[in-house]
């Protein structure tokens, strides 16, 4: 077994129970862990797909600390690579990363020393790991049996259909030709069934184990919401149930970033911007205080989307519409990661659906991509469309059955759904009678009556659907061409600038043929949810007496001063959770110390003294 450190010799068995308490101070593993961990740690390969917070690491951290020699750990993700480095370090366990963040001194240093056998898991690049010097490397670990594992996270990084594909992934496959007796395993948190079978291929892993824990995050509520004015439907979101707590607003372009946070800022919101034209300097500072500072919401792209880990993330907001489902899991699987209430919202609209669609349409790619990018964004507008459970409709796209959740905006306030079928007959036939050659402002305008300068200008005034819509507002009219899009009874053509034209499924409705159904507006302000947090102490503070709060304070005064001065982010040195359960349990020796979840071996050594001494006066 390698042990955390030569020093320090914590003189448990090698087995995964053992290494899981001494190590990383947790009593019991969680779902399939230990499963995964007995396979991996026994020689073999696997696919494992768990949710985001369901607690991937261990399934390779525990096999390398078992098996000789040094796992490695294939990640695209620069920060995450440091704060997991940093955690492990604090638990004892001796790691190191190599990425483009450090400079070839540094990165020397780092290769020296995993020749020597000083690391136990080494986190790598996957362009750093394809290097020919460092492949070289490698080889001599693996002819003197010092090679313990291949670990590839983010696995769907390696699909062209998966929602990051990175194309350094796909020569991931040499591990298997240039390693073959070294066991892989390839984790993920969201991968359809398109998505897993290229990963299979991909990496050759088809005599592999497969592990599909439920994608279930229960402690997420999901909501979303009919857009109107999305930056003040946000703000009300936020300070009726989010004020002064961390969180991520997700926008498509940089611009929109940019915007959004400066005016959040100015509405009182401690609002940083983040994407990939910054330069890097002010990328790495923003993350940082994100990190390591609490409150702080980051307004982002996509390019804040994965190696996220801070567990207090309280809520993910969605300003734009992502591209897929797999994406807004990944992007949403960023909250509630410490198991506490969080929040999935986000804002919709016609606007959203043509801008996909027209981008997609755009787009040079081949057909086939085209065709399952069209297919996975119908099933994204499935879920904004459905008067069924979210969660039901979100599990089922990764094949998970369920029951209603009772936790999404429909369980808690289920829409209506009302016959549709002549207000669509309308719809379809404005688009028609204009030409299919406008959008959908335009065709309400008719629909409504209105004879504005363009209606008049084109004649449109004397059409036989001019004013025949007026029992509907604009409202109930952008909802109708929204659902017939996802539908698939309207198509956007970019070549038409966005204007509307008839799908060939269209046809059997305006011959009668098909009936249409419709989810209702909402009509007037929906209700607030239940505040479920406090904005002070995270939630975990709830419970507590007042002498128990007053201890949580204080730890989290010491925690802060112990994280600022080792440079790290506050939860990699104790998560609140264990805060909360030593202010609850208070223990005053060290064997019942030991005993507090997220305590260790090793940090029992280091912080034990000062604990007791906190909780003892």
């Amino acid at each position: 077994m390698a042990y955390p450190s030569p020093e320090k010799q914590l003189g448990f068995q090698s087995t995964a129970r053992s290494v899981l308490k001494e190590v990383f101070g947790y009593a019991v593993f969680r779902g399939p862990q230990e499963d995964i961990v007995a396979h991996v740690a026994s020689g073999g390969d696997c696919l494992v797909l768990m949710p985001t917070g369901g607690g991937k690491s261990l399934c390779y951290q525990i096999p390398a600390l078992l098996r000789p020699g040094t796992g490695i750990v294939v990640s695209p993700l620069i920060a995450l690579m440091q704060d997991q480095v940093s955690a492990l370090r604090e638990a004892g366990v001796r790691a190191a990363f190599l990425n483009s963040s450090l400079s070839a001194e540094e990165a020397g240093s780092v290769e020296r020393g995993l020749l020597a056998g000083e690391y136990d898991l080494l986190y790598v690049a996957p362009e750093r790991l394809l290097m020919p010097r460092f492949l070289q490397q490698l080889e001599r670990l693996q002819a003197s049996a010092r090679l313990a594992l291949f670990a590839i996270d983010e696995a769907h990084c390696v699909s062209q259909w998966g929602h990051d594909f990175r194309p350094e992934y796909m020569q991931l496959s040499l591990l298997h030709e240039r390693f073959p007796g070294v066991p892989r395993i390839a984790l993920t948190a969201t991968a359809d069934r398109v998505t897993r079978e290229e990963i299979v291929l991909r990496l050759g892993l088809e005599g592999a184990r497969l592990f599909v824990s439920s994608f279930d995050r229960p402690n997420i509520r999901y909501r979303i919401v009919e857009k109107a004015n999305a930056r003040a439907q946000l703000l009300a979101f936020l300070r009726a149930e989010h004020t002064r707590e961390a969180g991520i607003v997700y926008c498509l372009s940089r611009r929109k970033v940019e915007e959004t946070a400066a005016w959040l800022v100015e509405q009182g919101v401690a609002a940083l911007p983040y994407h990939a034209g910054m330069d890097a300097d002010t990328r790495a500072l923003h993350q940082a205080r994100f990190q390591r500072e609490d409150g702080i919401v980051m307004v982002a792209t996509i390019a804040f989307g994965m190696g996220i880990d801070k567990p207090d993330v309280r809520f993910v907001a969605h300003l734009d519409l992502p591209k897929s489902i797999e994406g807004y899991y990944q992007e949403t699987g960023r909250a509630g990661r410490d198991g506490l209430p969080a929040d999935a919202w986000m804002a919709y609209g016609l606007g959203d659906v043509v801008n996909q669609r027209r981008m997609i349409d755009a787009s040079t790619a081949e057909v086939q991509f085209k065709r399952i990018a069209a297919a996975k964004l119908d099933a994204l507008l499935g879920l904004c469309e459905a008067s069924g459970c979210r969660r039901v409709r979100l599990l089922a796209y990764f094949d998970e059955a369920s029951a209603p959740c009772g936790n999404c905006d429909v369980c808690l306030e289920p829409p209506q759904v009302w016959d549709g079928t002549v207000a669509a007959q309308k719809a379809l036939s404005c688009v028609y009678r204009t030409g299919q050659r406008f959008g959908a402002a335009y065709l309400i305008d008719v629909l409504l009556g209105k004879e504005t300068e363009r209606v008049l200008q084109w004649g449109h005034g004397a059409l036989s659907t001019f004013g025949i819509g007026k029992e509907l507002d604009e409202k109930a009219w952008r909802a109708v061409f929204r659902q017939l899009i996802a539908q698939g009874l309207l198509a956007v053509d970019h070549a038409g600038y966005g204007s509307l034209k008839l799908a060939e499924a269209s046809r059997a409705v305006l011959t009668g043929g098909q009936a249409v159904h419709l989810r209702q507006v909402q009509a007037g302000k929906p209700k607030a949810a239940a505040k479920r947090s406090t904005g002070k102490g995270v939630g975990y503070a709830a419970g507590l007496d007042p002498v128990a709060e007053r201890l949580w304070q204080r730890l989290r005064e010491w925690r802060a001063a112990i994280a600022k001065e080792h440079g790290v982010p506050a939860y990699v040195v104790f998560h609140d959770a264990t805060l909360a359960e030593l202010a609850r349990a208070r223990p005053l020796t060290e064997a019942a110390l030991g005993q507090i979840s997220g305590v260790g071996q090793r940090k029992l050594e280091r912080y034990g003294a000062a604990l007791l001494e906190l909780l003892r006066n």
